[in-house]
């Protein structure tokens, strides 16, 4: 009897063993790394840079639209490029969205650098890693056009992503901040994705490149009282107090160096020259007017905090293992 007993522990104690190692076959399998693609496709970085060098040779502007991309599909979903899902007449993607109709562009760069991604090694990057990877090339190309330290800002993407074989319409109408967003809605929406607020003031440092639409800040510039008079007059000068009448106009995000990516998104924000109400939200008298200051007096310190941002937005929730797919074009599924 002893014996029996002493076999039926074994017995438990090697399933347990067994289900505690496939626990961690799965957690591990979970995890993004650096180096993912080290033996499968070592060339998907330099694919990946050639295009984009190309793309924002050919519209600076370019660079910071993928950048965009990257952070409204990670809002919606994770990091699954949903967002680069066409609509179809039995599927709706996110594309029409609110936030990212007439808005959000770049998707044909996407699939030259899918194009020459398969090339390389066909089938096996995932449009979500190579959005992640030509998000990073774009900021540190924009930069070194410049001569800024590519130290500074480059840092190394966590790749391992899937692809999605759905979308979520709502989750984009519902999860991308707004640029009508208080302090409070931003803090709020970014929170939802396990970002604090400092990735937030960090990341939207991100607006110190690309330009917006007259739709998204024209209130601010007509209704708002933190604004600068005479920054305001010259941005009504292009975008008509009547809606309809001049909606897709283009200003710049940052009216000194708008293909620049440096600190002047917060000196102007500290000057009420922010173009869009969300942004000089960040320096109007509330919690985060401290840091906009540091940024202000540390570029370097904005460089930082901004790759710590980029790298755990990239973090969110993506589908690893044997979820999702690898899609062989990103605007559809398999």
């Amino acid at each position: 009897m002893a014996t029996t007993r002493a076999c039926a522990a074994a017995r438990l104690g090697n399933i347990l063993l067994l289900v505690i190692a496939a626990l961690l076959a799965g957690s591990s399998s979970a995890q993004l790394s650096t180096g993912f693609y080290s033996s499968s496709c070592p060339g998907v970085y330099d694919a990946v840079k050639s295009v984009m060098q190309s793309a924002i040779a050919t519209e600076q502007r370019m660079g910071a639209s993928i950048l965009r991309l990257f952070f409204h599909d990670c809002f919606v979903q994770g990091c699954d490029a949903s967002l680069l899902l066409d609509d179809t007449a039995s599927f709706q993607g996110e594309k029409m969205a609110t936030p990212n109709n007439g808005s959000v562009r770049g998707f044909e760069v996407i699939d030259a650098v899918k194009s020459a991604v398969e090339k390389v090694c066909p089938g096996v990057v995932s449009c979500a890693d190579i959005l992640a990877i030509a998000a990073r090339d774009s900021v540190v190309i924009v930069s070194s056009l410049y001569r800024f330290s590519l130290l500074k800002i480059h840092h190394d993407v966590k790749v391992g992503r899937r692809d999605s074989t759905a979308a979520s319409f709502s989750g984009a109408n519902n999860n991308i901040p707004p640029p009508t967003s208080g302090l409070s809605n931003l803090t709020s929406l970014f929170a939802a994705q396990g970002l604090s607020q400092k990735d937030m003031v960090a990341l939207s440092g991100a607006h110190t490149i690309g330009q917006a639409r007259c739709t998204s800040f024209r209130a601010h510039v007509y209704n708002d009282t933190n604004i600068d008079g005479a920054f305001a007059r010259t941005r009504q000068s292009a975008c008509p107090r009547t809606s309809g009448s001049g909606d897709n106009n283009l200003a710049p995000l940052d009216l000194q160096t708008p293909t620049v990516f440096e600190n002047n998104h917060y000196k102007n924000l500290a000057c009420k020259k922010g173009l869009l109400h969300s942004d000089q939200e960040l320096f109007n008298g509330g919690s985060t007017d401290a840091q906009v200051q540091s940024y202000v007096s540390s570029q370097s310190a904005f460089f930082a905090d901004f790759v710590t941002g980029m790298i755990k937005m990239g973090d969110i929730t993506p589908l690893t293992g044997s979820s999702g797919e690898i899609r062989k074009n990103c605007r559809r599924t398999n």
